[in-house]
Order: structure tokens, then C-alpha cells, then sequence
């Protein structure tokens, strides 16, 4: 499939693409050169998950060697749009659930990739929440709409774990109501919010922190969203699961089959603490928690 040696890398993402940059510096660091050994075809959605099928369609066209992608909701799109092309994928919650995978030990099909859910997360966020309003009862939940509710789903029942009241908002794009989505959390008088990391909340989370922080709502966002401004940022970062892409990409372009690549499970939790945040919120982050950060911005 390769012309003068040079393998062309189809990229799609939903959200913003700034973390596919991890699968490509894992691929410069396996011996890849961009415009020697490799190119890329990317395409990004930017948040509307409507255009992913005409993406996934286009690049299946263009013959690329290897497609690449972000998030199940991708992966699907590319799924229904070739059965032949191999493809790589990262943050897929459940591969197996989301039948992209008949195994994480023996994937089959054209598809492999690496998955950094853990269940426990969910837990970690109720937790960081607590510490800093220990008389919490009522936690809002920011999802995607398109995507599926795994993710929400979890955090709701650990939310519940806990004796607390869950309030789960899933917005849709390209252009989602988050005034009317703020609203309703005015009405059920939430007192924290969880921002999970899905294609439309990552494009508007700077508007996201912003409108939080107007109503004095501590939040925690994805480990990859430091920029927005949020209390928290917590989990596995997208960029290091895209990164860890590179491995099993590399492996297909030396002629191995995607049906015999485990799935890897990538879990390198670690946390963020924004006391600039802390401050306009009028709250204090106990020193046990600061002291478990990876970064404090502050």
C-alpha cells in the first residue's frame, strides 16, 4: 500500500485536535519523520458529530494506510464507513460494549487501539468535590449528547455511592444551549459541577469554567483541559493515551494485523489544583490534596 515508502496516516478527530499531537510525537519517537516516512490527511469535526461520517467517508476515499482517531463515537463513524482499512483508536470507554472489539485480548476486525476508563474515577471526583465543600448534596453532570451515556451514567451512580443528589445535563451541538443548560442547574441549586471529557464539552470549555465560575460552582474538567480554568482537572491525559496510539500504529504499518493487537488499557490518573480558582471561589484546598498534584496552578 505504501508509495515511494511513505505511509499516509488518516487522523479524525471529534473536538479540538490539539491531543492527536501525543500520537504523532509517538510516532516521531519510534522513527516516523513527517514528509519521510509519514504523512497525514487530518480532519477534525470541531464538536459537531454530524460531519464525522462524511470525514471518516473522505478519508476512506483517499486509500490512506491507517486511519487514526479519537473517542468511540469516531471510531464508529469510521466502523460503518470500511471494514478494510485498519484503524487505530484512543479514549473508547468500552471497546467491547461499543462493538468495536469482540475482545480487548483479541480485538478482530480492523480495529485496535487503547482505552483509559477505569470506574474508579467517578469515585475520585465525588471525592476532590467533598474535600473542599464537605456539606455537598447536589452535583450537576456536563455531557455530550452524542455520545454514549457511559460515561455520565458512572459518575451519577458514584455521585449516588456517596448519599448525593446527581443532576445529569447532556448538551448537543454544533451549537449547544449551555445558558439553558446553566439554568437548570440554577433551578436544582447544584453546588459542583463535573465536566466530562466528550467532543462538544472540550470545544466550549472555557465558556464552560467561565459561566461555572460566575456562579460560584467548583468543577472539575478532563486532565487534558487545564486551560479552562476549572478547580480540578483529573485522569488519564488524552494526550498520553493518544501518544501510546503510536505503538500499535506502528505495528500495523510493519504488517500486522489490527485483529491481533490487544487493546491497550492506559490508566495514569493525576491531578490538577487551580488555586487562582480556589480563591475567586472563596475556597480552601486542603494541603493533602494539593500535596497529590501533579501540577498546582497558583
Amino acid at each position: 500500500m505504501l508509495i515511494n515508502d511513505i505511509a499516509t496516516i488518516g487522523i479524525i478527530t471529534a473536538g479540538p485536535g490539539g491531543p492527536i499531537e501525543g500520537f504523532k510525537e509517538g510516532l516521531r519517537e519510534l522513527g516516523f519523520a513527517e514528509g519521510r516516512s509519514i504523512r497525514f490527511e487530518q480532519r477534525s469535526a470541531n464538536g459537531d458529530l454530524g460531519r464525522l461520517p462524511t470525514l471518516a467517508t473522505e478519508l476512506v476515499r483517499l486509500n490512506v494506510d491507517l486511519i487514526a482517531v479519537i473517542g468511540a463515537v469516531t471510531a464508529r463513524a469510521v466502523q460503518k464507513a470500511t471494514t478494510e482499512l485498519p484503524v487505530v483508536y484512543s479514549v473508547v470507554v468500552d471497546p467491547v460494549s461499543d462493538g468495536l472489539a469482540a475482545s480487548l485480548e483479541k480485538p478482530g476486525g480492523n480495529m485496535t487501539g487503547v482505552t483509559s476508563f477505569d470506574p474508579n474515577q467517578a469515585r475520585t471526583h465525588v471525592e476532590l468535590l467533598r474535600a473542599v465543600l464537605p456539606a455537598l448534596s447536589r452535583i450537576a453532570i456536563l455531557s455530550d449528547q452524542g455520545v454514549s451515556d457511559c460515561l455520565s451514567a458512572s459518575n451519577a451512580g458514584a455521585i449516588q455511592e456517596f448519599g448525593l443528589n446527581p443532576q445529569v445535563l447532556r448538551i448537543i451541538g454544533p451549537q449547544p444551549d449551555l445558558d439553558g443548560a446553566f439554568a437548570a442547574m440554577d433551578r436544582e441549586l447544584v453546588e459542583a459541577l463535573i465536566v466530562l471529557e466528550e467532543p462538544i464539552i472540550a470545544a466550549l470549555r472555557a465558556r464552560i469554567a467561565e459561566l461555572a465560575l460566575a456562579r460560584r460552582l467548583p468543577t472539575i474538567f478532563a486532565r487534558e483541559q487545564i486551560d479552562a480554568g476549572g478547580l480540578f482537572c483529573y485522569g488519564t491525559s488524552l494526550r498520553s493515551a493518544t501518544y501510546h496510539m503510536a505503538l500499535c500504529a506502528k505495528k500495523i504499518l510493519d504488517g500486522k494485523s489490527p485483529r491481533d493487537i490487544p487493546i491497550q488499557t492506559l490508566s495514569q490518573h493525576e491531578l490538577v489544583v487551580n488555586l487562582q480558582t480556589a480563591r475567586k471561589l472563596g475556597l480552601t484546598v486542603p494541603s493533602n490534596i494539593v500535596n497529590r498534584a501533579v501540577r498546582v496552578i497558583g
